[in-house]
């Protein structure tokens, strides 16, 4: 159960504007947006940031390895709300599920390119407490993107480690889409909701 209550829809109030267009695509308001609405002035920060990270229009990297890199930031930071949300994500751009579970397997699985197992490996030692990224990590990041992709590989995996520490210290409550999705793609792997599932 969560450990502080998100707010209802009627306490939205005019917050709703700011989340109206993540709550369409996901067809929800997040419960990690719902408790952080207490401090209206954090969550709209925090979507801004998003939008800046995740605009499309501005982003040199594909948004299917963006959501990878999101999920394996995730697992290294070790909160499973926030594997349940990338992953199901993930899936939402059109990475395949095969893809998206093997994440967990991705130094010797054949369905990532180098350039995606070097992003991934730079973003399990960046999301690592204590930092484990090294100078060779960008040696060999920038084998295969250049400086502004690296920025944006950072954002990531930056933006996450915000969210992975809120939303695994306030054992935020797991919504049925994003648990619907990890029970049916991440079962065969180590994912479990564990504190997010109580309710």
């Amino acid at each position: 159960m969560s450990r502080v209550k998100g707010l209802a829809d009627d306490e939205l109030g005019d917050l709703m504007d700011v989340l109206g267009a993540g709550a369409e695509i996901l067809g929800f308001v997040p419960n990690s947006q719902r408790i952080m609405a207490h401090k209206p002035e954090v969550l709209r920060g925090l979507v801004q940031l998003a939008n800046a990270i995740y605009n499309p229009a501005n982003s040199l990297l594909p948004p299917s390895l963006k959501t990878l890199i999101s999920v394996a930031s995730s697992l290294a930071g070790g909160c499973m709300y926030c594997v349940a949300h990338t992953s199901s994500t993930s899936g939402r751009v059109g990475t395949d599920e095969a893809k998206i579970a093997a994440v967990w397997e991705f130094e010797t699985s054949e369905l990532f390119t180098d350039a995606e197992r070097v992003a991934l490996r730079f973003a399990q030692a960046a999301s690592s407490v204590p930092n484990m990224a090294t100078d060779a990590d960008f040696d060999e990041l920038r084998k295969h993107y250049g400086e502004e992709e690296i920025v944006e590989i950072v954002s990531v995996i930056s933006l996450f480690g915000f969210l992975n520490r809120w939303n695994d210290t306030m054992a935020t409550d797991l919504e049925d889409g994003p648990v619907a999705f990890a029970g049916r793609a991440l079962k065969d792997t180590s994912w479990d909701g564990g504190k997010h599932l109580e309710g």
